[in-house]
């Protein structure tokens, strides 16, 4: 048994801030928590304040090699044709090593979760690997050699839009049919059947990339597998307009045709919505990911957060694109966002947006009895210490958490019991910034 003396942690499921919090683990599971303890010999010491980990539910994580390259297009349009061209380089071994490096960003940011939403399937002109998961194979182990747990979202990604064949870059994307695309998923879910650090989950690119007669086999598959299902819903304006050009009705109705919407389900983005695709999504207890950074960097907009959460829909986040890797600005974003659309402040207050990070992010990727401090729970922790410049005087608790503290502010991180990063730098010595230099260096050096 190990154990942990916090100063300050936000314990259980309300997040309530208890002081002198003593937390005991044992096989990677928390065992006991206990406030107003006495500092004891043996017990690590994390002044500051702790918080369950931090669950990442959107990731692109070879898109981290964009970071400072793509500012000077003017749409979401232009910033895709840049990316398409460092997807046409990437092969097992560059895409380990970028998202190893990229998911060592993450721990860093006290990010011990990560969805990441893979569609990079197969060799550059659509040829399958030897292995046909030899892409997503070199995900997972780069997540298991960064310290943290993964979520791959395997994508169906079948076609260029609506009506149109997969072309150029875009053949690597995609398995055929979806048919296809669920033999080779259940091939890699079966591989990882018990493991506690790997959860095998499906998306669905958007609507413009799975044709409507495709939606079914992978919502299908995803119920029979009770994995985790992920897409990405309106994230524009012209792929609205291009789906009920096509199909009389909206992305959201279409999907729920499909059978797409339901409990384990998360709507990605979610932007331009309708009151009827609200409804939709509140109705069926769906999870909605919103990735605030790169919502704005791309300019997609701001989408209905207060609504959804009324009508019964659940709040994650992501950091996407990785513009930047900090979850805490992707929390306060969400209701600073909101104040400059409505004109109001308090939509969001910090408990809720810390629950969106953390306890419900964690379960809408398939690993219930996360990111939350209380007996039973995966004994993931954040230490944020309360000794910067962006905290000094203020007032220790989830206010100043969410609206003050930053990635920078994070100093220790702790998965299944293990301290992964301590006084900020990885435990076990990886020079992270020179990591994430070389492969960057590299898929541009292979792009040119």
């Amino acid at each position: 048994m190990t154990g942990f003396w916090c100063a300050h942690a936000a314990v259980g499921a309300d997040l309530r801030i208890e002081r002198a919090v003593r937390i005991d683990v044992a096989a990677g599971r928390i065992t006991g928590v206990d406030a107003g303890a006495v500092p004891a010999a043996g017990l690590t010491v994390l002044d500051g304040l702790v918080v369950g980990g931090l669950a990442n539910c959107h990731s692109h994580a070879f898109h981290r090699a964009l970071r400072g390259r793509t500012n000077g297009g003017d749409s979401f349009w232009s910033w895709r044709e840049q990316m398409y061209a460092l997807a046409a380089v990437l092969d097992p071994e560059l895409m380990h090593r970028l998202a190893r490096a990229v998911y060592r960003e993450m721990a860093l940011a006290g990010i011990t979760c990560v969805g990441e939403f893979h569609y990079l399937h197969h060799g550059p002109d659509g040829t399958p690997y030897d292995d046909p998961n030899a892409m997503a194979e070199a995900l997972v182990e780069a997540a298991r050699d960064a310290g943290i747990t993964i979520a791959l979202l395997d994508t169906c990604y079948l076609a260029a839009g609506f009506g149109e064949p997969p072309t150029g870059v875009q053949r690597r994307f995609s398995d055929g049919d979806a048919d296809r695309w669920a033999a080779r998923v259940s091939a890699l879910h079966a591989r990882y059947a018990g493991a506690s650090d790997v959860t095998i989950g499906a998306a669905i690119h958007s609507v413009r990339a799975v044709p409507a007669d495709q939606l079914p086999v992978v919502a299908d598959w995803a119920r029979e597998h009770e994995a985790p299902l992920h897409v990405h819903l309106s994230e524009q304006p012209a792929e609205n307009a291009a789906c009920l050009a096509r199909h009389g009705t909206t992305p959201t109705a279409l999907l729920a045709a499909a059978g797409v919407w339901g409990p384990a389900t998360t709507a990605v983005h979610a932007t331009h919505l309708t009151d009827g695709d609200v409804t939709i999504l509140g109705a069926a207890g769906a999870y909605v990911c919103f990735c605030p950074t790169t919502e704005r960097d791309l300019a997609d907009g701001v989408g209905p957060s207060v609504a959804l959460r009324a009508g019964g829909a659940r709040l994650t986040l992501g950091t996407d694109s990785h513009a930047v890797v900090d979850l805490l600005e992707e929390m306060r974003a969400v209701e600073l966002d909101e104040r400059l659309v409505s004109g109001r402040r308090g939509s969001w207050p910090a408990p809720a947006l810390l629950a969106a990070g953390t306890g419900t992010a964690h379960a809408s990727l398939g690993f219930g009895g996360a990111g939350t401090i209380e007996p039973g729970a995966r004994a993931d922790l954040v230490h944020v210490a309360w000794d910067s410049v962006r905290l000094a005087g203020a007032p220790v608790g989830l206010d100043a958490l969410v609206f003050a503290a930053g990635a920078a502010d994070v100093r220790d991180v702790v998965v299944a019991g293990e301290r992964l990063v301590s006084d900020g730098t990885y435990a076990s010595g990886e020079d992270v910034p020179a990591e994430l230099a070389a492969a960057i260096d590299e898929c541009w050096r292979r792009a040119r």
